[in-house]
């Protein structure tokens, strides 16, 4: 196989650094077809993408994450690595997913939403989880949700909530700490990504 074939019908802008080892054994990263990678864009090894996966400038793709097609990557958003991400998902600018998040199908992140994974940060060891985010699930901007937490199918975090538990699908999550509510008219459907 030539050296870049893995990169066949993609475009990597100048500045753009598309395959970096982290050991060894690290294979050069898989993105698919029609996709772009920005310039200022760092994507590891060990990544796969689908088609139609688009990056933001500057943004990074830590390894052995899967990433679905039809996906953004927005500008300054770092996903961290060892994560997985659906099909038609749009992240914002300056979003981060850390290690061991699972992010289903059609999910927006909204600008700088930000997820955890590790609930006692330097303070003990843990094991990192990272949240869930079912299919259908609205993140707005500023929200943060706090490891291990899982949002359901369709529910909408409102912009600058702190997710500390489990949100119940259709389900608005709102405020510090974030409660639940009913979700109002406008809210339900489908994201239209």
């Amino acid at each position: 196989m030539d050296g870049d074939d893995h990169l066949r019908g993609v475009t990597v802008e100048p500045g753009a650094t598309v395959g970096v080892s982290y050991d060894d054994e690290s294979s050069p990263p898989r993105i698919g077809p029609d996709s772009i990678v920005r310039s200022g864009t760092v994507v590891y090894d060990d990544v796969v993408t689908g088609e139609s996966f688009a990056t933001g400038h500057h943004a990074v793709v830590r390894e052995l994450t899967d990433v679905g097609s039809d996906v953004l990557v927005g500008t300054h958003t770092v996903i961290d690595g060892a994560t997985s991400v659906g099909d038609r998902v749009s992240m914002q600018t300056g979003v981060y997913v850390p290690r061991e998040t699972d992010i289903g199908d059609d999910v927006f992140l909204g600008p700088s939403a930000t997820l955890l994974n590790d609930p006692y940060p330097v303070r003990t060891d843990h094991d990192l989880v990272g949240p869930t985010l079912e299919d259908g699930v609205s993140v707005g901007a500023n929200a943060t949700v706090l490891p291990g937490v899982t949002v359901g199918e369709g529910a909408f975090v409102a912009a600058g909530a702190v997710v500390t538990d489990d949100v119940p699908a259709e389900t608005l999550a709102a405020g510090v700490p974030a409660t639940h509510r009913e979700l109002p008219p406008e809210l339900r459907g489908d994201n239209r990504l």
